[in-house]
């Protein structure tokens, strides 16, 4: 794409608002756009290419700040490129954890989900009357640094009886 766009056709490509893409810019995220002799912002390829970068960071969750930061350094020019590598790299390191926090929360739903499907099917086979088992205490609902902590400290209490 070699053309300019306006403001109006970069929110639609974009689905980031027109508020959002002045923020933006106000807030040093982006650099200043070109103008008309009007004075409309006009975006070019390489501020749509950094548009999809910031929003992806800010996808990944890396604060405004943070994706200032980088923004001044990127401005600072070529001797910045290790400082926003390891940036990106620390960056790289968080989200990573994220991912491993809700791979973890989404493994212990699917298992309440399967714990669920199976008291369903054991209610079914019983009367009206029947009142299923209640876990008391659910490990998949637990985390395991807090599981492996309470298992070490009943098996010591059990090797002290």
């Amino acid at each position: 794409m070699s053309k300019s766009l306006t403001i109006g056709q970069v929110a639609a490509a974009t689905g980031v608002s027109a508020h959002t893409l002045r923020y933006y810019e106000q807030a040093g995220l982006l650099r200043a756009v070109g103008r008309t002799d009007a004075g409309h912002r006009l975006y070019s390829p390489a501020d749509l290419d950094w548009l999809q970068f910031v929003m992806r960071l800010k996808a990944t969750g890396m604060p405004i700040a943070s994706i200032k930061v980088f923004s001044e350094l990127r401005a600072q020019g070529d001797s910045t490129y290790d400082t926003r590598r390891e940036m990106l790299a620390e960056h790289r390191d968080t989200v990573l954890v994220h991912i491993a926090e809700l791979q973890s929360n989404l493994a212990a739903i699917m298992d309440k989900i399967v714990w669920y499907e199976t008291a369903t099917r054991n209610a079914a086979r019983h009367d009206d009357s029947f009142q299923p088992h209640q876990q008391e205490e659910d490990p998949s609902w637990i985390p395991d640094s807090i599981q492996r902590t309470q298992t070490r400290t009943a098996t010591r209490r059990g090797g002290k009886s």
